[in-house]
């Protein structure tokens, strides 16, 4: 059985205690921290090397987690893919993903929601995945609609940001979907 962590491009991984720089410079673009999720005050290093210890000290799986993108290149951080909101009696979760400014455009993001549907439809037995992006995010959009997920629908004026309320469209994509457009892992 191939590693199901491991890609052409990229590795999932769990937080490592020193990749608090990596977590440091996603979180320090304010247009990107918008784009994903909210912008935040500064932060410390030493609050980074704090929050970044706690994760990693935390358990393997579970309801939500976040793994590291390495890229196999280098080795470097390229940044966070996560599972949460998970709902196990209905068989689905919801994903996000974070890639550093320099490991942008190269494919990585997609191989890394690959690696990880593949580990949640294959290993934990969902069915469905669902993911919410802001509406004016259009390479996030273009990433999972390339990915196959389909459009379900649209929150209007939903989320508050930079000054102004904007939609966010929800996309989901079911486990048969997913096994269409990529073979199931072999035990062999």
């Amino acid at each position: 059985m191939s590693d199901i962590w491991t890609g052409e491009k990229v590795r999932l991984r769990g937080v490592e205690p020193g990749d608090w720089e990596g977590f440091r410079d996603l979180a320090r673009n304010p247009v990107d921290a918008r784009t994903s999720d909210l912008l935040e005050p500064p932060r410390s290093d030493e609050g980074f090397r704090v929050w970044t210890a706690e994760r990693a000290g935390r358990p393997p799986g579970g309801e939500a987690f976040r793994l590291v993108i390495e890229a196999l290149a280098d080795r470097a951080f390229a940044g966070t893919v996560t599972v949460g909101e998970t709902d196990n009696r209905a068989g689905r979760f919801k994903t996000g993903i974070a890639v550093t400014r320099d490991h942008r455009r190269k494919g990585y993001a997609a191989e890394a929601t690959e690696l990880l549907l593949t580990y949640m439809f294959a290993e934990q037995r969902h069915h469905k995945c669902e993911v919410e992006i802001h509406a004016f995010n259009d390479a996030s959009l273009a990433l999972y609609r390339k990915l196959g997920f389909s459009e379900e629908g649209r929150l209007r004026q939903h989320d508050f940001l930079a000054g102004d309320f904007h939609d966010v469209v929800l996309l989901g994509l079911t486990a048969h979907e997913h096994w269409t457009a990529h073979p199931r892992p072999s035990l062999r």
